[in-house]
């Protein structure tokens, strides 16, 4: 397994976004001074972030208010945002058989950063600001093998980079969605990694596709 390449969604694949997106959205509507839906605008996260406040706010206050969210997000978000369960040992899975870890993610990248520094997850690499199909160039950049993620638009990315997806269902897509668009592997979340990564990667016992 040595040498290998996997990639990582962040936001609900290796951390609970959801209570730190929640606070710094409520800290958001009320500078704002608008009644933003927050607890239907987190219960799916995964979209880019002005894709979400783009029903509720008019065109020309998308941008700086995606702005001013990701200057609050340092101090409401990341302090309150936990690694999923399995994650901290699904990265080390890869690292500990010689593997590179990267990861590929549609969060603001300072603000990636911050979480894998206070979390003391230690990565390869990291790309953010790509989404869906734009994650594909920086997987194949970094000549990713797998692709491990919680969302329809993770595995889109995955399949255009011309990699393995591998899905979690901890983040906003359910597994008949993930399945209907075309995931080779599901995992309930990160703990089974380690023994999946054990049989399926290249080496392993087992090469065919595995959902549990």
């Amino acid at each position: 397994m040595a040498g290998h390449v996997v990639g990582f969604d962040l936001d609900m694949t290796l951390i609970d976004t959801v209570p730190g997106f929640r606070a710094t959205l409520t800290v958001l509507a009320e500078e704002l001074g608008v009644a933003l839906p927050i607890e239907e605008m987190t219960r799916v996260l995964g979209p880019p972030l002005d894709h979400m406040l783009a029903p509720h706010l008019p065109p020309e206050a998308i941008g700086p208010a995606g702005d001013r969210f990701r200057a609050l997000y340092p101090e409401h978000a990341v302090p309150a945002i936990p690694l999923l369960p399995g994650a901290r040992e699904a990265v080390a899975a890869v690292r500990e058989q010689g593997g590179r870890v990267v990861v590929v993610t549609g969060k603001y990248p300072p603000n990636a950063r911050l979480h894998l520094e206070h979390l003391d997850l230690e990565v390869d690499h990291l790309e953010g600001w790509v989404w869906g199909v734009g994650k594909a160039d920086a997987l194949r950049r970094e000549g990713a093998g797998w692709y491990v993620g919680d969302h329809v638009h993770d595995v889109e990315g995955a399949l255009a980079a011309g990699v393995r997806s591998v899905s979690v269902l901890t983040g906003g897509s359910t597994r008949a969605e993930l399945e209907a668009a075309g995931t080779h592997e599901i995992l309930p979340d990160l703990t089974g990694f380690p023994a999946w990564w054990a049989r399926a990667a290249p080496g392993g016992p087992a090469s065919a596709p595995t959902t549990l």
